[in-house]
């Protein structure tokens, strides 16, 4: 499945994207504020794709002009959300490498996976998560409107091997809907 917006493609992650995977998601910036630790080659870029990336509704976010994966997002099923979801419900998660941060890329690629989760799979809201000081995915869950639903104290972030605090936003499909 691909999904296409005015600067991108979403698609389904290749083995192929391990190089272009390991030169955005080495940055110290990017897979810490996301809960995972940087990626140290692109030998363990390509095992995470075949292990990680690989799940159905998970994209690899690619500029049009090249189709070349320059960050994720993807849907998480209730049974693995990071926390309790209903299960008509989804939490979505996202990141993108630091050079095309501040243009907008995440919130267009967010839009369109809301599209993808309340049209075509019927979910009935999307729940989305931020730790601590990342406010730049706080951002982009408030342009995309999600509204702050809870807080959780000492949530274990496993591929991290510490806890962190979590925000959690939720967005509803009648709230979704009311803002087309």
């Amino acid at each position: 499945m691909t999904l296409k917006t005015e600067r991108l493609i979403l698609r389904p992650w290749k083995g192929s994207d391990a190089e272009s995977l390991y030169e955005y998601a080495k940055d110290p910036a990017v897979g810490p504020a996301a809960g995972w630790p940087p990626h140290t080659s692109v030998e363990s870029s390509r095992e995470i794709i075949k292990t990680a990336l690989s799940e159905p509704e998970i994209f690899a976010i690619c500029l049009k002009s090249d189709n070349k994966a320059i960050g994720s997002i993807g849907l998480i099923s209730p049974v693995r959300a990071h926390t309790e979801v209903a299960p008509d419900e989804m939490e979505i998660g996202f990141w993108i490498g630091v050079p095309f941060w501040g243009q907008g890329l995440v919130p267009e690629a967010v839009r369109r996976l809301q599209k993808y989760a309340f049209e075509k799979l019927d979910c009935s809201a999307l729940w989305c998560g931020y730790y601590d000081g990342n406010e730049k995915s706080k951002r982009v869950q408030e342009k995309c409107g999600y509204q702050y639903h809870h807080t959780e104290q000492n949530k274990p972030r496993p591929l991290m091997g510490d806890t962190a605090t979590e925000h959690f936003t939720m967005l509803t499909k009648e709230q979704w809907l009311k803002n087309l």
